[in-house]
């Protein structure tokens, strides 16, 4: 089974969606404990959703715990289990530093754009969004995020069964 998204509006409705979701979860708090997160109840954006841990030590640092099977296609291979620096070169593990860094300082969603030049596809962006849960109570240690790939022509999403 493929999907194709080809324009900006259809990863605007999805991050639309799992922001209702993710709110919807907070229940008066200030983030949603990951306990409340149920795939069922974001069965449709699954294949491109992500949770990335945030690492404590010498500055933060983090690690993608989970990746939907479409963003295989993005990233050319297996994520899941892998730190930013094995899977994006510098400036990209940059980049993706800082935004998750303003997530968990500041205890709240993050959105942007990301060209995928360091993939060789510099015609093609994901279009992102990152939300804070907590496993511990309080404070940022998890980020949910969706990622759509837009840009020239359809792309595909790479969705496929579960094996």
């Amino acid at each position: 089974m493929a999907a194709q998204l080809a324009a900006p509006a259809a990863a605007i409705r999805a991050h639309e969606e799992l922001f209702a979701y993710w709110n919807g979860l907070r229940a008066g708090e200030p983030m949603p404990p990951r306990r409340r997160l149920d795939p069922g109840g974001i069965k449709r954006l699954l294949p491109t959703v992500s949770l990335t841990e945030v690492l404590q030590g010498d500055g933060l640092d983090y690690r993608v715990r989970l990746a939907g099977t479409g963003l295989y296609n993005v990233y050319g291979r297996e994520i899941t289990g892998l730190r930013l620096s094995e899977i994006y070169n510098t400036a990209a593990a940059d980049y993706w530093r800082a935004e998750l860094g303003k997530v968990v300082r500041e205890g709240r969603p993050g959105v942007g754009v990301h060209n995928l030049g360091w993939r060789g596809a510099s015609h093609l962006s994901i279009v992102w969004i990152r939300l804070p849960l907590s496993m511990r109570g309080g404070e940022v240690d998890l980020i949910l995020g969706y990622d759509a790939v837009v840009g020239l022509g359809a792309v595909q999403s790479g969705i496929r069964p579960a094996a």
